[in-house]
């Protein structure tokens, strides 16, 4: 069974170079990104950890945690980290998750659930182990975003997309393409032009089944 949009992600214990967590508890009522790469000390996945350390205080700013995943080991983990905060310049302060066992990957749809590690393995023997999920307080997958090995991901992109979905989860709106914050959202359908108006103020309709509006700052 797939992992869909607004389904509970499973509750596992995991091990990580930070200790052991249930991952329900560990979101309690935060938002969560956990970040998924098919192997230690490979270098797109090095610059995206990086990546994550720089925004440690975007990610705070949101009431966000981030955890990553690898089908490597603790000890591993930990040697890595030098060379991601050297790559990033920044302390790379979240856990990663020692999956080498895949039920992470396995439990989150990355891998099928015959999948395993043969020796000598490569990064391709579990490629699509390269997954963003964005997790709401309620535990509930609210995004995926799934990248081949040869792209970095973009964490602007991630952190634009975080930044939709609460602003949407806390405004009762949608955004529409490449929307940012602070510009003009999308005024559900189920929304009448006169209860529009008196939240809003006013309304843009471009159609009559779009509506943009200003949120009140």
């Amino acid at each position: 069974m797939s992992l869909r949009i607004n389904d509970t992600i499973p509750n596992l214990t995991v091990e990580t170079d930070q200790g052991t967590f249930d991952l329900h508890e560990w979101i309690g009522d935060k938002w969560a990104i956990l970040f998924s790469h098919p192997k230690d000390f490979t270098p797109v996945c090095t610059t995206e950890f990086g990546a994550v350390a720089q925004l440690a205080d975007e990610w705070a700013a949101r009431d966000t945690k981030v955890m990553g995943i690898s089908v490597d080991g603790v000890a591993e983990h930990k040697e890595w980290k030098t060379d991601i905060e050297a790559v990033g310049g920044a302390k790379a302060g979240f856990p990663i998750i020692a999956d080498e066992d895949l039920r992470v990957a396995k439990a989150f749809d990355m891998l099928p659930a015959e999948a395993y590690l043969p020796d000598g393995r490569t990064p391709a023997d579990s490629a699509t182990v390269r997954v963003v999920f964005i997790i709401g307080p309620d535990k509930k997958l609210k995004l995926s975003m799934t990248y081949p090995m040869n792209v970095g991901r973009n964490f602007a992109e991630v952190l634009r997309a975080l930044d939709g979905l609460q602003t949407a989860a806390r405004e009762n709106v949608a955004t529409p393409a490449n929307w940012q914050v602070g510009q003009d959202v999308v005024v559900p359908t189920t929304v009448s032009d006169a209860d529009a108006i008196a939240k809003y103020g006013a309304i843009d309709t471009k159609l009559p089944y779009l509506r943009m509006a200003k949120l009140p700052s």
